[in-house]
């Protein structure tokens, strides 16, 4: 994920290695580099004007410092960019009061939503906690088989009803309180933001789940193939206004992906980046870290 970035700024400050102080023409030209790779790490163009306009306020400001040399002062000015756009903060999850903590998982077809419930099953076991799945994709042939093998995988059970989807999910949580599990992670079918019925569906699994538990879902994370066009900003769009989006998983990282479409949600819609999915393996799911990802830029 912005590997190019990260090479364009090593020669960045390879170039600029000796130089007593930065001019404005020296601004201009790095900014230029830098805009160059975002746009080919597939940033949105409007989204890349900002946060370009924004690097350049404070690599500017930063030539009248004499703590760093011109090099460090332009990788800061876009590590604190890319930090302050991308959350800033380690991932953390809103845990309810009492459990159990609910966690609707929500996204576009083929986004590895399923995949990815297994996955953070598996991490809060490692975090102590213990899990339910919830199989409300009633959509999709064969989920909720692929959601129990990966319960199997991981040892965590796994709770479906295929009457309804809405109705499962609520029994979901009275499962999980029956059994004594302190977080239930529901599974919901995946679908496009343009079909109104099935955006009508989440809205009513959100619903349910919150007339049941006060204050849940405690955490609605949309799963978002890193490989995601341009598009990907409209579709997040529409989901953040049905279900009140709370944090990206960004799947499929291993890949070939360029991974802008996640700086342009940041940026436009303030939902941070909080899983991100490195490999295949069912323990490849990290907890997102933007000073990490933005230091890596710069290792």
């Amino acid at each position: 994920m912005f590997d190019n970035l990260s090479n364009r700024l090593d020669g960045i400050v390879k170039r600029l290695r000796g130089k007593g102080r930065l001019t404005e023409a020296d601004v201009d030209e790095v900014m230029k580099e830098i805009r160059s790779a975002l746009l080919e790490a597939d940033v949105n163009v409007t989204v890349v004007r900002s946060v370009c306009n924004r690097i350049r306020e404070h690599a500017i400001g930063a030539t009248r410092s004499q703590a760093l040399d011109p090099g460090q002062q332009v990788v800061k000015a876009v590590h604190d960019e890319l930090v302050r756009i991308l959350g800033g903060e380690t991932f953390k999850i809103q845990y309810a009061s009492k459990p159990p903590t609910v966690i609707l998982m929500a996204g576009l077809q083929g986004s590895g939503k399923t995949t990815a419930s297994g996955k953070l099953a598996l991490w809060f076991k490692s975090q102590g906690r213990n899990p339910l799945l919830v199989g409300a994709d009633l959509q999709r042939p064969a989920a909720v088989e692929q959601l129990r093998t990966l319960g199997r995988q991981v040892d965590v059970p796994v709770y479906s009803d295929p009457e309804d989807p809405v109705l499962t999910s609520f029994q979901g949580v009275e499962e999980a309180k029956r059994l004594g599990r302190d977080v239930v992670i529901v599974d919901t079918a995946g679908r496009l933001h343009t079909q109104g019925h099935l955006m009508d569906e989440l809205r009513k699994i959100h619903r349910v789940i919150g007339q049941r538990i006060a204050g849940a879902p405690h955490e609605v994370l949309l799963t978002i193939d890193a490989t995601t066009g341009q598009n990907g900003l409209q579709q997040a769009r529409l989901f953040a206004e049905a279900v009140d989006v709370t944090g990206i998983v960004l799947t499929k990282l291993d890949g070939t992906a360029k991974g802008g479409i996640v700086l342009a949600i940041a940026h436009e819609l303030g939902i941070p980046v909080k899983l991100v999915g490195v490999g295949e393996g069912i323990e490849d799911l990290r907890p997102f870290d933007a000073r990490d990802f933005a230091r890596a830029l710069f290792s």
